[in-house]
């Protein structure tokens, strides 16, 4: 539309006569629809920050539940139906990576989330979570491969969590890294919610591990007994678990400036918690919760707060069902510098968070409600643009605006 106002500008400029100007409003009028349709998946938006660009880039995928930037051109996408493709945004064609591993797709379960390692360019990893069937039950599996060739090479599970559960939903499970390139990874309560406070499964945790898998000696709950037989016992506290009593966090982010790791999570009816994550510390679920029951209008848990218990830093009432988080640290947003984006299911929007020096709470944006879509994941590239999925399977990017935008 803006291309076809500045042709027609020029043509008066030119002294184009009346009676061909007559002929050309006509043509406008027959092409602006066009121009509209070419242009319906590109439109700006303005956040309290600053003023944004989205673009659809791509349609057509399952439920596309995690997404890496490989490069300017490639993106690396996880269906939960088990699928991992390369989409390549040029050609706007899709191609499904070979050698993937059997997944269990069952209700909430399937193939998770991907992210590349810190440092992927020499050492080619991408670590994935997903569902695995261990004896006829579910699982969260963490596991790393390397990409060539449109195949996966090298796989290795890098730890079958203690998690299995014949119910299928509250799997987790969200994957990043420190600056020490300690890889961490949640798992839901797996619908059992005892289990969260039960250190002795990784039911309801997040995990803690090194790059290739092993447990870092500096865990909290990392006591390696030294008398061999003791070692082939189950340990009442398992070494791999960061923190605890969590309920089904689908969203984590490492801030690399000020070293904290934030986390958000689905409750109940109600209740979803941002949590800034701190070694050992247990985070309450189902002890204290401000959500309530499915079935009624019942409190879940003794209270909202308990002086043994980590708080929230956010809590989100009524639930908006929060499917991811990112800790924007990229230039090319400025105004959004610093602040956490978590994708919403239920309530269909981008969550803006503004956080103070210290990580505490500010204010909230919600973003893109117009869209109406399930917005699942999230993740920023090298050039500092926001990507997203919705459940609907398309992919969006936000850049920066430009007095108008670009269609190119």
């Amino acid at each position: 539309m803006f291309s076809s106002v500045i042709i027609k500008i020029e043509l008066i400029n030119k002294g184009v006569t009346t009676h061909n100007m007559k002929l050309l409003n006509l043509i406008f009028f027959l092409y602006l629809p066009l121009c509209a349709l070419a242009n319906e998946n590109r439109f700006v938006i303005e956040s309290e920050a600053m003023k944004l660009k989205v673009e659809q880039v791509a349609d057509g995928f399952g439920v596309p539940w995690g997404i890496a930037v490989l490069s300017s051109n490639e993106l690396l996408i996880t269906e939960r139906e088990g699928a991992i493709k390369i989409f390549y945004i040029d050609k706007s064609k899709a191609v499904t990576l070979k050698n993937t591993p059997d997944v269990l797709v069952d209700g909430q379960g399937g193939m998770l989330d991907v992210v590349l390692a810190p440092d992927f360019n020499t050492s080619s990893w991408v670590y994935f979570t997903y569902v695995k069937d261990v004896n006829g039950e579910g699982a969260t599996v963490l596991a790393r491969a390397k990409v060539k060739d449109h195949k996966l090479s090298g796989w290795q599970e890098l730890l079958v969590t203690e998690s299995a559960t014949s119910q299928n939903y509250h799997f987790g499970s969200r994957i990043t890294f420190d600056e020490a390139g300690h890889v961490y990874f949640s798992v839901g309560d797996r619908g059992v919610r005892p289990s969260a406070q039960d250190r002795s499964n990784h039911a309801g945790t997040i995990i803690r591990l090194n790059s290739d898998g092993s447990i870092p000696k500096d865990n909290p709950f990392n006591k390696v007994p030294h008398n061999t037989k003791q070692t082939m016992k189950k340990p009442s506290v398992l070494p791999e678990i960061w923190s605890y009593g969590h309920r089904n966090p689908q969203g984590m982010a490492y801030d690399l400036e000020n070293k904290r790791l934030w986390s958000i999570e689905h409750g109940p009816r109600g209740g979803d918690e941002i949590n800034l994550i701190r070694p050992a510390n247990n985070y309450g679920w189902p002890v204290i919760s401000h959500g309530k029951e499915y079935w009624g209008p019942v409190s879940v848990g003794e209270a909202t707060h308990r002086d043994d218990i980590s708080a929230p830093v956010k809590v989100y009432i009524p639930s908006i069902a929060p499917g991811s988080l990112i800790y924007y640290a990229g230039d090319a947003l400025p105004g959004w510098k610093g602040n956490l984006l978590s994708g919403a299911l239920k309530l269909r929007h981008i969550n803006r968070i503004v956080l103070d020096r210290d990580g505490l709470f500010l204010k909230e944006e919600r973003i893109l409600e117009d869209l109406d879509e399930r917005i699942r994941a999230l993740t920023q590239s090298p050039q500092g643009l926001i990507y997203f999925t919705t459940d609907s399977g398309k992919i969006y990017r936000i850049s920066p605006y430009d007095k108008l935008p670009h269609y190119n």
